[in-house]
């Protein structure tokens, strides 16, 4: 009973071990989290000190994915600390505002230490967010999805104000991870396959001669 459990879960159930928020301080990197996993805003956000935590599951392709989302300060004092949290995480949201056009000149420099020190494989996402303040934009739509289609990064607006594409953003992301990593899976189950210890024919030599089975003990 136990096997089958473990086996119905592994098909129904795939763990996304690591994935981050990063971006300058006071982009709005905590209230998306927020919003994405507890449908949470909170205008009195104080800024991240270090790294917070938090988890969401959803539903790609038939499979439960669950994400756990590292939300990393922006402030510069904080970098040796959150930057290790970059190793080993498998997707990234890259947070500017766009009605501060100082936060988005810092997008370059942030790719440049994601890429120094994540896996050269993550998945990253471009986003702005603060949509809602389209009144106060300083950042050009235009020139921020060329940017992302000139380093090969998804992009989208969003605002954790009012829900906009907070949800698809994540969905997004995570489903092209669950993507790639279930492919890359496949492809290595299919190289094991291909292995040449799996064309090894166990064989079986019988008994020349079949001997009485020797009694351990004998009832008194």
């Amino acid at each position: 009973m136990r096997y089958f459990i473990c086996l119905i879960s592994s098909l129904l159930f795939y763990n996304v071990e690591n994935m981050v928020l990063i971006g300058d301080s006071g982009v709005g990197k905590s209230n998306l989290l927020s919003r994405f996993t507890r449908n949470e805003f909170n205008l009195e956000s104080k800024s991240t000190i270090g790294v917070e935590f938090a988890t969401r599951s959803i539903q790609v392709d038939g499979k439960t994915v669950k994400a756990q989302i590292w939300d990393t300060a922006g402030q510069e004092r904080y970098r040796a600390i959150t930057s290790a949290y970059y190793r080993g995480a498998v997707g990234a949201l890259l947070v500017y505002d766009i009605a501060k056009h100082l936060t988005y000149e810092s997008v370059e420099r942030w790719l440049k230490e994601l890429r120094d020190h994540a896996d050269s494989n993550i998945v990253i996402m471009l986003v702005g967010n603060k949509s809602d303040l389209r009144h106060l934009r300083a950042v050009p739509t235009d020139g921020a999805r060329a940017f992302a289609e000139k380093n090969g990064l998804s992009f989208l607006e969003t605002s954790a104000l009012d829900s906009t594409n907070v949800e698809t953003s994540f969905q997004t992301i995570l489903t092209e991870i669950y993507r790639i990593v279930s492919q890359k899976q496949m492809s290595d189950r299919q190289d094991n396959n291909m292995s040449p210890s799996n064309n090894v024919v166990n064989i079986q030599v019988q008994p020349t001669e079949n001997k009485p089975k020797m009694q351990c003990c004998q009832s008194i």
